[in-house]
């Protein structure tokens, strides 16, 4: 990952006194959609200059990533009509090269080019009265989905091309967790050991919390309109990611819609998994591989779990137990973790 040096010079911290306490700054804001909030311990800080550096941090990933920025990096790349190879950034090639690998490892899963079928099925703007996708219109936005044979990196010459000029990219499943690992990466750079980066509930720890323990991180039960936690685990020196399906949903007809669209087959997911929560050792991977195995859901999302020795822990909903009954599996890199912390 590339050091974001310009951006730690401003966080230098002066030398430690070891009969001071910890100090605790808390930084928060917008940022990706969604809410950022920053957590660092340590002693001597200087808050402005942390608030500073990280929205300086989040500006220049958002330069880059985001999809709502119609002059980033990623917007100028889906609004080109060229087929032929387009420098990139190491940054820009680093997420791409991420996401091609859960792509494969997942059996298309995960797929940065999902673009026209979130359009197709009304995620966001959405009217009760629109009508559910036809079969048809289905099989056209499948046309362009597939990273696998629609986009081509080239890490070594930092180029990437694409093989139809209607493809377009969409990184919101794993430019936050890069995101949360750039902020990261500044803290490390200016020498702080002591925190935590969350953006929109996903986030990445270092060292210890306040109380001199490990991070602990709830995973919420999920029901919609409740933040019941289903369980509290200990994170330190990892990243975390929670995938659900229990807001983000339309019903029509009788049939519940979730936002969670299966790249391979173009339609939201049906399986009775809800929430998968994955650790990784960066953020972004762990962004990226909780939404692939929200699609997979528990049943094959395990076994890939399993074969590449992925920390995941599901949540599905047990019809033999009522509405609200859930049984939780977890994956054994996801007990081996928590076992290390």
């Amino acid at each position: 990952m590339r050091k974001w040096s310009v951006l730690a010079v401003a966080l230098l911290v002066s030398g430690c006194l070891f009969d001071k306490e910890p100090e605790v700054v808390r930084l928060s804001g917008q940022t990706m959609g969604t809410t950022y909030n920053v957590t660092v311990i340590g002693e001597d800080l200087d808050e402005e200059a942390l608030a500073k550096a990280v929205e300086d941090t989040l500006a220049a990933v958002n330069a880059k990533m985001s999809n709502w920025d119609e002059n980033s990096e990623v917007s100028k790349f889906s609004a080109s009509d060229s087929t032929d190879p387009i420098a990139v950034s190491a940054e820009f090639t680093q997420v791409i090269a991420a996401a091609n690998e859960v792509h494969e490892k997942s059996g298309g899963k995960f797929d940065v080019t999902l673009g026209p079928l979130i359009e197709l099925w009304g995620f966001g703007p959405r009217k009760p009265e629109d009508p559910v996708p036809s079969d048809d219109e289905i099989a056209a936005a499948l046309e362009r989905v597939g990273q696998g044979r629609l986009l081509s990196l080239d890490q070594k010459a930092g180029t990437l091309a694409k093989s139809d000029p209607s493809v377009g990219i969409n990184l919101s499943a794993i430019a936050k967790g890069y995101g949360i690992d750039a902020v990261a990466e500044t803290l490390r750079a200016a020498g702080i050991e002591d925190y935590m980066v969350e953006i929109g509930g996903d986030l990445v720890t270092r060292g210890e919390n306040d109380k001199g323990e490990a991070w602990r991180i709830g995973i919420e039960k999920p029901e919609p309109g409740s933040q019941t936690v289903q369980l509290v685990v200990p994170v330190s020196n990892l990243g975390m990611a929670t995938s659900g399906d229990y807001r983000n949903f339309f019903e029509q007809d009788g049939v519940r819609y979730s936002h969670i669209i299966d790249p391979t087959t173009g339609r939201p997911i049906t399986h009775r998994t809800t929430s998968v929560t994955v650790l990784a050792d960066s953020a972004m991977m762990a962004d990226a591989w909780a939404t692939a195995m929200l699609a997979l859901g528990q049943e094959e999302g395990l076994k890939i779990a399993e074969a590449n020795d992925l920390a995941v822990f599901f949540i599905s909903r047990d019809v033999t137990g009522g509405e609200d009954a859930y049984i939780t599996v977890h994956s054994s890199a996801f007990k081996d973790a928590l076992e290390g912390n």
